[in-house]
């Protein structure tokens, strides 16, 4: 018994100094955020929504909600009250046009989530509705673009006779290109648009918007500048150009474009783009910047600019369009 008991001792000890098993690690906390994404309408928005990717990731310590809107409000205001039903921790949305976003965005407000407006404004009768803005200057933008079309210009009195491809309507980005294109016009007696066509920021509507006016004229009209919103309605309206004889760039047609995309560099060094104005998609550094200070206890600014370029013929290499991002 006394051996069996001492036996008994020497397990008990033995048991007590082993290893205890060790609960598994706990699963890291995550940042969760909601998108809401206009579509994918286009070269730009595309490395946008890689932009916001890249920079979101887990291994970073967030956890994306992704919801891309077709090119449809409607769509983006129920992604954000299903964002509010998920409780997330930030919403990130990119408006398709300015006007429309109170209602939705004080439900957001009133459930303590945070809004970061993406790329294009709001206008909202509360800018406390958002707590910053990550972007472009849309109004820089044009401003810069007639600029430099004054400039070319200057010497001349003859007609100038503007085509004007518009972005989707509504939306900040083709409000304040077009403020800038349409008080330029109005300054200048001898400035003329010839049409004002809905683009929608793609190629495909662009071209057939584009097929359409010109087939539609009595007499092959004389264009002087063609002012496309971004890239891929330049892509578009040059293609429509240039089958119905028309030569881009140089002496021809001076084509204006903004975003400034690998593909548009590449028009513009071709000189069927005369003048690129840079608009920067790849904003997420910044966005992760306005949450990181929100994290913080802090009060972000309100508005965060990209800083962008011009870009013309004379002014670009193919190793720098070999090097662009998107």
């Amino acid at each position: 018994m006394k051996r069996l008991s001492f036996l008994l001792a020497v397990l008990c000890l033995l048991a007590s100094c082993a290893p205890r098993p060790q609960p598994p690690d706990e699963e890291p906390v995550l940042t969760v955020i909601g998108v809401s994404q206009v579509g994918s309408e286009s070269g730009f928005r595309v490395a946008n929504s890689e932009s916001i990717r890249s920079v979101f990731t887990e291994e970073a310590g967030y956890h994306l909600l992704f919801e891309d809107a077709r090119q449809k409000q409607d769509n983006q205001i129920a992604a954000i009250r299903k964002f509010i039903q998920q409780q997330v921790d930030y919403i990130l949305l990119m408006p398709l046009c300015v006007t429309g976003w109170d209602s939705v965005l004080q439900e957001a407000r009133d459930a303590g989530i945070p809004v970061i407006l993406v790329d294009r404004m709001a206008q909202v009768e509360d800018d406390s509705l958002y707590a910053a803005h990550v972007g472009s200057d849309f109004r820089w933008e044009g401003e810069q673009a007639i600029a430099w079309l004054e400039e070319s210009f200057q010497d001349e009195a003859r007609p100038v006779h503007i085509l004007h491809i518009q972005g989707t309507l509504g939306s900040s980005a083709q409000l304040e290109r077009t403020a800038a294109l349409e008080k330029a016009v109005a300054a200048h007696e001898n400035w003329t648009l010839l049409a004002q066509l809905d683009g929608d920021f793609t190629q495909a509507k662009t071209y057939e918007a584009a097929c359409r006016w010109l087939d539609s004229q009595p007499e092959r009209p004389d264009i002087h500048v063609l002012y496309c919103e971004n890239d891929n309605a330049a892509f578009g309206a040059i293609q429509a150009l240039e089958e119905r004889g028309y030569a881009c760039g140089g002496d021809g047609v001076r084509v204006v474009s903004f975003d400034a995309t690998r593909q548009g560099l590449a028009y513009c060094l071709e000189g069927k783009i005369s003048l690129n104005v840079e608009c920067d998609p790849m904003v997420g550094p910044l966005v992760e910047e306005v949450i990181q200070s929100l994290e913080e206890g802090g009060v972000p600014d309100k508005h965060y600019y990209a800083r962008e370029r011009l870009f013309t013929p004379e002014t670009l290499t193919q190793s720098f369009i070999d090097l662009r991002e998107y």
